[in-house]
């Protein structure tokens, strides 16, 4: 009877054994290289990314660049060198994934960007794709919304975000081509500078402006951060958010906040979690053997007072 015990003790521990070993085999790990810390849309990115990561049963790891391009690729070089399963990047300059990119397919590792669309994005494919929203959309859906609010007509400034950063080349043309139709042809663009992607730039490139006596009815800024920042210009200057007109892209829960007090008037979506989400599932399936499309769009959504409601949630869920 005591052999029996024993032999069932010990095909219970081989067979415990056999399953975490295929676990372990199953579980990957996938570095993930965001490109700035202290960026809100960011670090909703990545705390979605981690979620859904552990959630799938695999481990990640993360490195911050500090918006330094130097930093990053080390960084894409560390995690091969330390054998990562897979590379999932929001890109410090579209400029150098090209160079991440060929790494990533020396070394036999997929490589997925997220949010920051890469200046090779037309050859991705296979073991490489983009998961973000197409920023063509994102500007312009603010700017069209700016200029129905203001009538067509006003002055106008804008802040813009880190230059090396697709997203904010894009969105800025996207601004600068929509006041040249005929509907917004009364708006006059006053003043454009980088705010780098900042909440406390956005602030005091404003006040500056404000204090030298530039008269400004409408503020269309890159990002959230640096949108809320104008609000807080006009505040700390006295000025009613009756008065001036603000938009931005991303619909982050502080602008959302802002908005349901009456400061933010325009904002557009863009899903954190989604291309978070998006980007580790396709880094699983380059991992797993499946050949990953050139890319993976998440669209961007038009937020206003009017429909805010439905977006304050999906901030929440983001995080």
């Amino acid at each position: 009877f005591r052999g029996k015990i024993m032999k069932k003790i010990n095909l219970f521990a081989a067979t415990a054994l056999s399953v975490v070993m295929a676990t372990g085999a199953n579980a990957a790990t996938i570095g993930y290289l965001s490109s700035n810390f202290d960026d809100n849309f960011l670090t909703l990115m990545r705390e979605a990314a981690k979620v859904h990561t552990e959630e799938r049963g695999h481990t990640f790891q993360i490195e911050d660049a500090r918006e330094d391009v130097g930093t990053q690729l080390s960084q894409v070089q560390n995690f091969i060198a330390s054998g990562v399963d897979a590379l999932v990047v929001t890109a410090v300059s579209a400029a150098a994934t090209p160079q991440m990119t060929k790494m990533a397919n020396a070394a036999g590792i997929p490589i997925v960007y997220v949010n920051r669309m890469p200046s090779d994005s037309a050859s991705l494919g296979g073991t490489s794709t983009f998961v973000g929203s197409n920023e063509t959309w994102s500007g312009t859906l603010a700017a069209f919304e700016l200029c129905n609010l203001a009538g067509g007509t006003g002055t106008a400034v804008m802040l813009q975000g880190i230059l090396s950063n697709e997203a904010a080349v894009t969105r800025s043309k996207d601004f600068e081509e929509v006041l040249g139709l005929s509907m917004c042809n009364g708006i006059k663009l006053e003043a454009v500078e980088v705010g780098s992607w900042q909440r406390s730039k956005g602030n005091d490139i404003v006040s500056n402006w404000l204090s030298s006596g530039m008269k400004i009815d409408i503020v269309f800024a890159n990002n959230d951060e640096m949108g809320l920042g104008a609000v807080q210009a006009f505040k700390n200057a006295g000025i009613s958010m009756d008065d001036v007109l603000i938009g931005s892209v991303d619909a982050t829960a502080d602008a959302l906040a802002s908005m349901k007090a009456g400061d933010l008037d325009v904002t557009v979506f863009q899903n954190a979690a989604g291309q978070a989400t998006g980007g580790i599932d396709a880094a699983i399936a380059a991992i797993n053997g499946e050949s990953l499309p050139n890319s993976v769009t998440i669209p961007f959504e038009l937020v206003t007072p009017a429909n805010m409601a439905k977006y304050m949630g999906a901030s929440a869920s983001a995080v």
